[in-house]
């Protein structure tokens, strides 16, 4: 096989297309001022590269995407010397921290099992059969293409990380016709559409420096009658525990409110959502996060206690994510 370079496609006006006929498109003009001149390359240094990598790989004509735990793009055209290069090509993308994928039969063992995320949450969820998704703090975009499988009509990702955004493009290459996107922009930027049956929340409470904003930012989004699943790190106690970590929790630097579980759902309440339950709880295992080829920074065991695993090295309580599904009656 020859193996030519094909540009990126062109994100912006899928992008645009995709909201004609839809409550979103109200808002067109607000999302044509936020991307339309969006240029990655004025804002991380490595965004060229990262472009240029994404057009290296293989045509759309040489791969499919098929959506199982792992996101697979298969093709039987591939020798094993484009194997080789491919290899390169997609280790340019490191760290793969969410996934995973298998690319050409080269699997990508990604920091996260983020399939056994979505095995917790799905079943919860249920049928996503016509609903509007948004996932806010999107990653690689491993749980769009997810969303979609569950019968959701469109996903729509948003994550400022320009490293994420161009690992996210490496899969759309071979699934263009899939109503999936991604915009390289935060929740503070988007406008208020109260647009999407149900929008996803998934590890980024804790990074927030006002968590009760950012919970009005996810509501602002939703349509009447719609849900909020929302996943976060919590931590043992009343409706009234919060804890705050001095400097790091789990050597991460920008992680501030971690709420009990009665606290979370009293903040959902009241914000104004209805019937908020908790739906899922799981102390967050070695397995399921850890260092591997195609990530090898430290992760989750180095930022345990050595003699203590139920502790962080700081002395906190080990890691337990909480998800949560309430809803908006407006």
């Amino acid at each position: 096989m020859t193996i030519k370079n094909v540009p990126l496609q062109n994100w912006k006006s899928q992008f645009y297309s995709s909201i004609i006929d839809s409550p979103l498109e109200a808002f067109l003009g607000d999302f044509f001022a936020l991307i339309n001149e969006w240029d990655g390359s004025k804002l991380h240094a490595e965004a060229k590269k990262w472009e240029k990598q994404v057009s290296a790989l293989p045509g759309p004509e040489f791969g499919n995407l098929r959506i199982d735990d792992t996101l697979y793009i298969e093709s039987t055209s591939v020798s094993e010397n484009d194997k080789k290069r491919i290899t390169s090509i997609l280790k340019q993308f490191m760290p793969w921290r969410k996934g995973p994928f298998s690319f050409f039969d080269i699997f990508i063992d990604t920091e996260w099992r983020s399939d056994w995320k979505w095995q917790r949450v799905s079943p919860h969820v249920g049928n996503l059969s016509n609903q509007r998704v948004l996932d806010v703090g999107c990653g690689s975009g491993y749980h769009l293409f997810r969303m979609l499988e569950q019968g959701a009509s469109q996903v729509i990702g948003i994550d400022p990380t320009l490293l994420f955004f161009y690992q996210f493009h490496c899969v759309k290459r071979y699934a263009q016709e899939l109503n999936v996107h991604y915009l390289p922009i935060g929740i503070e930027d988007m406008p208020e559409t109260h647009g999407f049956d149900t929008v996803f929340s998934m590890g980024v409470l804790y990074h927030r420096l006002d968590p009760l904003a950012f919970l009005k930012q996810l509501k602002s989004q939703i349509a009447k009658n719609g849900h909020l699943v929302l996943e976060t790190l919590v931590v043992e106690g009343d409706e009234n525990t919060v804890l705050l970590p001095t400097e790091r929790y789990a050597q991460m630097r920008n992680v501030y409110f971690l709420p009990s579980i009665p606290a979370m759902l009293r903040w959902l309440d009241k914000l104004g959502f209805k019937n908020a339950r908790l739906v899922d709880d799981c102390i967050t295992s070695c397995e399921e996060q850890r260092s591997t080829e195609w990530m090898t920074n430290m992760s989750l065991s180095d930022f345990l206690d050595p003699t203590d695993a139920s502790k962080t090295i700081e002395g906190y309580s080990a890691p337990r994510r909480a998800t949560f599904i309430a809803q908006v009656s407006r």
